[in-house]
This record gives C-alpha cells, sequence and structure tokens, in this order.
C-alpha cells in the first residue's frame, strides 16, 4: 500500500463503480430487449380509439416476461441498495 493511495479501497470502488455504473443500465437494457421478443399478438382496437387497428402488442412471450421481470427486478435491487449504503454508510 503506497502512502498516498490506498489500492485496496480503489480496487473496490472500480468493482463497484463498473457493475453499478454500466452493469445496471445494461442490464436495464436486456430487460427492455426481453420484452420486444417475438410472439406479439396482435390486438384489434375500434377506429378512432387512438390506436391504429391490428397493432402489436409488447411483451407477447411469456419468457421475455420472465426475463424482464427477473432483470429489472435485479435494477431495482441494486438502486435500493445503492440507497441503503448512503443512508447508513456502515
Amino acid at each position: 500500500m503506497s502512502s498516498w493511495i490506498n489500492f485496496d479501497a480503489l480496487w473496490k470502488i472500480i468493482v463497484v463503480g463498473v457493475a453499478l455504473g454500466a452493469g445496471l443500465p445494461a442490464l436495464f437494457a436486456v430487460g427492455l430487449r426481453a420484452l420486444s421478443i417475438g410472439g406479439t399478438a396482435t390486438v384489434a382496437v375500434e377506429p378512432g380509439a387512438g390506436t391504429r387497428p391490428g397493432a402489436a402488442a409488447a411483451g407477447g412471450n411469456l419468457t421475455g416476461r420472465v426475463i424482464a421481470v427477473l432483470c429489472f427486478a435485479i435494477v431495482l435491487a441494486g438502486i435500493g441498495w445503492g440507497v441503503y449504503k448512503i443512508v447508513h454508510p456502515n
């Protein structure tokens, strides 16, 4: 350990920063992509209801929805953990 730089703390900061700073947004993007996995259903809408007839409903595939829910739950847990660590730093 250097007298100027605490390398043990530095690598922890870098790992957590990369995991939360890039990992959570990437996981959120994976969740959004999972919602668009094939199997979209067509929706019959009355004319004039604000949507064109035969519009595709997002998230038509059950597997995609399950993956998306898991991704979003992990992202929310990460956000909650971060808020907890800020409020209770010990």
